[in-house]
């Protein structure tokens, strides 16, 4: 069992305590767990113990059944324990009203939960509201969430669910679970109902969001893949609750415990492996030309010819990209920058190189757009880099001597044949 990641101070009456100095999460402990049925043979959790350090994230997987769920709400209460002891931050959680406890823990399930008849603002201050926050101090905190997770507050504070897409009403679903700032995050399946395409937008925003407020996050899921890009550990349950392994997802890759994890690892652990590798990892984030909505085309051609691009990143006002564009392409469209945004595909600095390779195979640019906090612009990178990236991977396999299916070359050869569609792009 791991141990606990940071020093715990002393819980304060009536709240859950937080980690250590810049860590906002709490450290959970469940010790012999049970939640036995009446009229059921076996439990459908028995007896499970679990260290959850503060401020990391903790996936739960394993088969239908095998009860991840039951875990997951009896940690906030809503499913009572039979026996055993669950603490948070050094607190009994069982010694506390379950309702107040409700409040001090984010819960975050598939498509948000929203309520309907709530406007955006609403649906995110309604726990506060709760606390006895002021008006002001909520909206306040609304905005401030709002921007957190990605959504322009003016634009989407006074919306409904039904006017939002999926994805964005699973971001108000996160921002509510955060409203008052709790150091733990409950997440039940929160981007099974998206497509792929918003799940991965959805991940990469939650590992940013991580990154700045460091929570206790304990997040259930069925898709492994998913288990190993967004967590610190993975837990792999059997039957009834039962810890086959609890481990780092590069250890449970590598080392899987026994067939029955190596079953959930799967074929391809190799390209699963790039999962491991963040685009922070990556030695080559480059910049290329940008240009400003409004700013005047000329200027930003002149730009691009002395550094020798061929296509320039548009920023909005917030430092956001817009779309990546041929300079050519811009001069056509007038005299100055325009704020026309295309679907542009951009990975997060915590995003992995499977994102990035998964993006830049459908791009023109021979790269792929990378944000950073806020989603601001931070730079490109290029196929290149990429390509270094998965062949030292694999050079780093060959000397572990660690037995994976699938072949990174494979994944190289495909990029190599990516080329920019006009010469000299950048």
């Amino acid at each position: 069992m791991p141990d606990r990641s940071a020093t715990q101070t002393a819980p304060s009456p009536g709240s859950l305590a937080s980690g250590g100095e810049g860590v906002s999460g709490a450290a959970i402990d469940l010790v012999g767990v049970t939640k036995a049925y009446p009229g059921q043979g076996a439990p459908a959790v028995d007896s499970i113990s679990l260290q959850v350090p503060a401020g990391e994230i903790v996936m739960l997987v394993g088969p239908s059944g095998c009860g991840k769920t039951t875990t997951l709400k009896m940690i906030n209460r809503l499913i009572e324990p039979t026996s055993g002891t669950i603490t948070i931050g050094g607190r009994d959680v069982l010694s506390l009203d379950g309702d107040e406890l409700r409040r001090e823990i984010g819960y975050v399930i598939q498509a948000g939960g929203l309520f309907p008849h709530m406007s955006v603002a609403k649906n995110v201050g309604i726990v506060p509201g709760m606390l006895g926050w002021d008006r002001r101090r909520i909206a306040e905190r609304t905005d401030e969430l709002l921007e957190l997770v990605g959504l322009d507050p003016r634009r989407y504070r006074d919306r409904f669910p039904r006017e939002l897409s999926g994805g964005q009403q699973q971001r108000v679903g996160v921002a509510r679970a955060l409203a008052a700032d709790p150091p733990v995050l409950l997440m039940d399946e929160p981007f099974g109902a998206v497509d792929p395409i918003t799940r991965q937008r959805l991940q990469d925003e939650l590992l940013s969001i991580q990154d700045e407020l460091h929570k206790t996050i304990v997040c259930v899921t069925h898709d492994f893949d998913e288990a190993v890009k967004l967590g610190d550990r993975i837990v792999v349950l059997g039957e009834g609750a039962r810890v086959v392994q609890y481990d780092t997802p590069a250890e449970v890759l590598s080392h899987p415990a026994d067939s029955f994890v190596g079953d959930f690892v799967g074929s391809g652990a190799a390209l699963k492996a790039l999962t491991l590798v963040r685009v922070d990892d990556l030695d080559g984030l480059e910049q290329t030309t940008t240009a400003r909505v409004g700013e005047p085309v000329a200027d930003v051609a002149a730009r691009a010819r002395a550094a020798q691009d061929a296509a320039a990143v548009v920023l909005d006002d917030r430092n956001r990209p817009l779309r990546w564009v041929w300079v050519r392409q811009l001069e056509e469209e007038g005299e100055r920058v325009g704020d026309r945004a295309d679907d542009l595909p951009t990975v997060g600095r915590r995003s992995t190189l499977n994102d990035a390779l998964d993006a830049m195979l459908g791009s023109s640019y021979g790269g792929v757009v990378v944000t950073g906090r806020r989603d601001g612009y931070e730079g490109v990178l290029f196929v290149q880099t990429a390509i270094e990236a998965v062949q030292t991977s694999r050079r780093r396999e060959s000397r572990e001597a660690t037995p994976v299916a699938g072949n990174d070359d494979d994944t190289a050869r495909a990029l190599e044949d990516t080329r920019p569609v006009e010469e000299g792009a950048a």
